[in-house]
């Protein structure tokens, strides 16, 4: 399952495969985005990399061009025979020709190495946006019909409504698409940064924490006290989480 399904089905954070003969930027990388939900593993040269990219669920593979036997271009050019997860090269060459021939082997997104950490993250979500977006729009026609339900709570895709115990529910659009993306996953736990790729409409920062204002939306249109949540609960540490009823009778 390469892609963005994680975004949509995992449990766990969204995985991400660094290859980089440079182990301490690799590992700076890693510091950096662990604690913005993602999941990353290392790797330090290409064959390796290229054999964990095609055995791996990775959402994306930040990949270097310049390493030592299997050059990241090689990787790249296998990677695409079989498969389509989003790939953001990282280089030391900034020149243009350099840049269009990794696009043209299938490269999503091109960073010299002399980005920013702000950057690297910039452009890091909007490949996974972009790859996300097209799944879903992919899978839109087939989901179309299929109504989710947790609860008393009803969602009706096709329509964007949402019913609760009878009675519609007024959501912005953002609200809607959390809600949606929470009740599919209900009982798994969905990071603050997975929520973001999944609903938001623009870039964002760091740190940013406009998804828990509009949790605090949500909450109060459903009638939920966050300290004993009905539907959506605080995991500490890690996002959100929809509770999944048991039977008749709620977690």
């Amino acid at each position: 399952m390469n892609g963005p399904a994680a975004l949509e089905t995992a449990a766990s954070p969204t995985r991400l495969l660094i290859v980089d003969d440079d182990e301490k930027l690799a590992r700076l990388l890693r510091d950096y985005l662990e604690p913005l939900g993602y999941q990353v593993d290392l790797v330090h040269n290409g064959s390796a990399g290229l054999k964990l990219a095609l055995e791996g669920t990775y959402s994306a593979v930040i990949l270097d061009v310049m390493m030592p036997g299997m050059n990241g271009m090689e990787v790249l050019r296998e990677l695409r025979k079989s498969s389509q997860v989003p790939v953001l090269m990282l280089t030391a060459l900034g020149d243009e020709p350099d840049r269009i021939a990794g696009l043209e082997v299938g490269a999503d997104d091109y960073l010299p190495k002399t980005f920013s950490t702000r950057e690297l993250l910039a452009r890091l979500r909007a490949v996974l946006r972009r790859s996300y977006l097209t799944t879903r729009a992919q899978s839109r026609e087939e989901d179309a019909g299929a109504h989710v339900t947790v609860g008393p709570l009803t969602i009706h895709p096709e329509a964007r409504e949402v019913m609760l115990d009878g009675k519609l529910l007024v959501l912005t659009p953002i609200e809607y698409d959390m809600l949606l993306s929470l009740a599919r996953g209900a009982g798994r736990v969905k990071t603050r940064e997975a929520l973001l790729l999944e609903v938001a409409d623009r870039d964002f920062e760091s740190f940013d924490r406009s998804i828990d204002v509009h949790i605090s939306s949500l909450r109060k249109k459903l009638g939920d006290d966050p300290k004993s949540p009905r539907f959506i609960e605080t995991v500490r540490g890690a996002g959100y989480r929809m509770r999944k009823p048991r039977g008749e009778a709620w977690e």
